[in-house]
Formats: C-alpha cells, structure tokens, sequence
C-alpha cells in the first residue's frame, strides 16, 4: 500500500508530537508538511524541545508553515498533501479544518471545535462505524475523534449495549497531559498541588457519550436516551486517564455474562485490519494498577513501549474491578492512554479506517 502525503497540524504540542511519533514509520502515511501557529512558523521540527517520555524519533527536518497565511493550502497542494491530521485548540482549528477540506484534503481531527457537528463524523471505530458514512457528503472530507476521556467509559459500556443501557454515572481521575504539556511540566502540579476541577468537562463527555451512542439519521445523528451523571477531576498523574463507572441496565445480566461481553468484544473487520488497532479492544483486569496497565495492546501490557515503531499498544482499553451490584446493576473501573488512544492514536485510526473502507483514495 502507498504512503499518503501528510501534514500534521500541531508542532510542537503534545498530540501534535504524539502524532509525528506516530507517522514517523508509519506504513500508510507519510511526514511531509507540519503546520503551526504563527509564532512557530519558519522553525524546523529539530528547534521545538520534545516534550514525550520516549526519544525523539527520526522526524524528518520540515519547516514549519504558517497556518494562518494566505499562501498555506497553496503550499500543501503543492506538495501534494493528501491527509491533514489536526492536533490543534479548538480556537486555530476553527479557521483551518474547513479551508483544508474544501480544498480535497481530508482532515482527521482530535480538536473539539467540529465534534457533532452535523455531516462531520465523530467516530469511536468500535461503537458507530456507522456514523463514518456522513464522511465528505455535506462538509467535506472532515472526521473527528471525541473527547479523551469519552474514550475509557464508552467502549467498555459499548461491549454491554446489548443489556440495554439505562442510566450512567462515572466519574474521572485524568491525567497532567490531557491539558496539554504546560501542566505536565508545572512542578507544583506534580507536586499534587493543582486546581482538580476541568470547567465544561463532564458536559463535554456526556453530550459526546450520547452523540456516539446516538442513531445517524441522514447527516444528522440522533442522540441516544441515557440518563449521565458525571463527574471529572485532574490529578497528579503524568498519562492515563481512569474513570468509575456504576450503570443501570434494563435486562438481568450475570457477572459470568459481562466478563463474557468484554472479552468478546470486537472491533468491525475493517478496522481490525488497520496497522493501529490493538489485538482487542478491551483488555480484561481483575484489578487496575495504573503504573502498569498503562500500555497495552489488548494482549500484553509493555513497560518499555516503542509507539513510534509499535503502533497497537497503548491502543487497548483496560477494565477491571467489576463488580456486580445486582442483576441490573454493574459497577467497574476502566483505563486509557489519553494521549494515544485518546487523542493522537485514535485520530490515526480512524483515518486507517477511512484508507480500508476506500473513504479516502
């Protein structure tokens, strides 16, 4: 299979890096433009200090162009630019992510500012492939990745749909690196001296929790009927984002019956086929160490992961602590890499996936 040209919007962020570490071998795509803020703009990728616990890899010396000026499509059609993957804040994101798909270049974006906008799939592979079929028919070749945190609580919940999904409440423990890499390096938050409340935060997951669960109606999606109560924290942790969640179902389920759903739980077959998709999407604890589950493929957990050259771990979504409450009644705790499966993982799946359903050439 070709390499796709790429860009990657975000220089010197930690998606944006996360991304570049993610494409630097990548079999499918390839490095080849890095758009960037003003300020940013004229620098090469080696100028900007590395913010990953893991070395940097062997990036390509791409200036950065800016994305704010006028001659910035022309310059990425001019090479050829076929992939735009946007690790952007919302406020950039807003005035690039269209110009670029109205231009042919299909964006795959893990800013917030198009999540559920109508025709702009937002897309968990394994919950609403379905939802992928809006791609490029009324806003262009434009598809999101949801919240981070979304991701831990809505796959697991995913495996059990076939209960029949009654009520949610969750609450997070998120990591320094979900708000980017200033609070990652700020030593009195790693000094558990830190502001644990994320304004707008439980909105955001559960407006996102019903928009994914929800029924594609033409472009526009119909939000799923769940009673949410969620509750989001920051703590002094450097990755992983971890969430309890108790739900109530409308069908009797056993413990032996649930343990059964998570583990046999799947992604669709073309997704399976991406270079990013774990072994399974769910890897089943009896108990959650966040120090050593952090990284895992579905099948193992690494505690020297290489993810600029093993694109599945760190991909799977780890479940432990199930508990039944009683038979309509489950309780369970649930953990992801933010930063990859979360953000720049996840975003690079579902661009696999568009390459595998032929949703782009």
């Amino acid at each position: 299979m070709r390499r796709r040209p790429t860009v990657v919007l975000g220089a010197s962020g930690l998606v944006g890096q996360r991304m570049q570490q993610r494409l630097c071998n990548h079999p499918w795509f390839e490095l080849k433009a890095i758009g960037g803020r003003h300020e940013s703009a004229g620098h090469t990728l080696e100028h900007f200090p590395w913010r990953l616990d893991e070395p940097r890899p062997a990036l390509p010396s791409l200036p950065v162009f800016d994305i704010s000026s006028d001659s910035f499509v022309g310059d990425l059609l001019e090479l050829k630019i076929e992939v735009a993957f946007s690790c952007l804040p919302s406020d950039a994101a807003e005035r690039i992510e269209s110009v670029l798909a109205q231009a042919g270049i299909a964006v795959f974006s893990n800013a917030s500012f198009n999540r559920r906008k109508e025709g702009i799939p937002l897309v968990i592979p394994e919950i609403n492939t379905e939802h992928f079929a809006a791609f490029s028919t009324t806003q262009g070749p434009i598809a999101c990745g949801t919240n981070c945190t979304l991701v831990p609580m809505a796959v697991p919940l995913a495996a059990l749909r076939g209960f029949g999904i009654r009520t949610v409440r969750m609450r997070s423990e998120q990591a320094l690196s979900g708000a980017g890499w200033q609070l990652l390096f700020d030593e009195d938050a790693n000094k558990r001296m830190l502001d644990t409340m994320i304004p707008g935060e439980a909105e955001k997951v559960a407006e996102e929790l019903l928009h994914v669960f929800g029924t594609r109606n033409g472009a526009a999606v119909e939000s799923a009927e769940i009673v949410l109560d969620i509750e989001c924290q920051r703590v002094a942790r450097r990755d992983g984002h971890q969430v309890f969640v108790e739900a109530t179902f409308t069908q009797p389920f056993s413990l032996d019956s649930v343990l059964q759903a998570f583990t046999l739980h799947q992604f669709p077959e073309t997704v399976t086929r991406c270079p990013s998709a774990p072994v399974r999407p769910l890897h089943l604890v009896e108990h959650i160490d966040v120090e050593h589950h952090l990284w895992s493929n579905g099948d193992v957990f690494s505690s020297h992961p290489k993810p600029s050259e093993d694109l599945q771990t760190g991909m799977s979504v780890v479940v432990g602590d199930v508990k039944l409450v009683d038979e309509y009644t489950l309780s369970f705790s649930a953990y992801s890499h933010n930063t990859i499966r979360g953000a720049a993982g996840g975003t690079l799946l579902l661009a696999e996936q568009a390459v595998v359903e032929g949703r782009i050439p």
